[in-house]
């Protein structure tokens, strides 16, 4: 049995902006049948092939650490009804993990991450596009956060890092994407209004 059209949706936005909190807030409660989430970073370039020392120095916030021909070929896969096996990624080693995610087509696709506005190709396959806009001191204090407390990271190498490449890689390449936005949501997932008027676009779009 072929599935009919699955929904994507590309959620785009500065690191730490809230595009998680979106997401899940969209999936939470919007009683489909099938949803699912799919990280951008998940398709970081696996950089097993550089020694340790490089691959702290390697910019991640630049397009091209992005492996976007796998991640498009799996959203095109997932669209046309098929299982895919989706990467996964070691934030502390850098490198890509021997274990796959299994990933069913669903019905709605989110799929969220600083670039995900920026690339032509994977826009072309957005139904619906959406930018999360918040303040760059709460997008800092998150990503300090996160990355100390989840990722293992050291708070010089976190600070250093964003001074390097987050912020200028952020102003270059994610906040100019903001013009491809069908929808720009102030303060993430606390944002209700936006998201119960996202929630109702997409129940609309599922009847057709």
């Amino acid at each position: 049995m072929i599935m009919a059209k699955n929904i994507i949706i590309g959620i785009a936005g500065g690191s730490g902006s809230g595009k998680t909190s979106v997401a899940k807030a969209l999936v939470k409660d919007l009683h489909l049948n099938g949803a699912v989430i799919i990280e951008q970073d998940w398709y970081y370039k696996d950089l097993a092939y550089l020694p340790q020392e490089e691959r702290i120095k390697w910019n991640f916030d630049h397009p091209d650490s992005v492996e976007f021909d796998l991640l498009i070929k799996d959203l095109k896969a997932m669209s046309e009804g098929q299982t895919v096996k989706v990467p996964q990624y070691n934030y502390v080693t850098h490198s890509r993990a021997k274990e796959t995610l299994t990933v069913a087509p669903q019905k709605v696709v989110i799929v969220e991450g600083i670039m995900v506005l920026y690339e032509p190709r994977l826009r072309d396959l957005l139904d619906i596009k959406i930018y999360v806009d918040t303040d760059t001191d709460i997008r800092f204090i998150r990503r300090l956060k996160r990355d100390i407390y989840e990722r293992g990271r050291a708070i010089d190498n976190v600070i250093n890092q964003y001074m390097r490449t987050v912020r200028p890689m952020h102003e270059t390449f994610v906040e100019p994407s903001k013009r491809f936005a069908d929808i720009i949501i102030p303060e993430g997932g606390k944002n209700t209004v936006a998201i119960d008027l996202l929630r109702t676009k997409i129940a609309s779009l599922l009847k057709k």
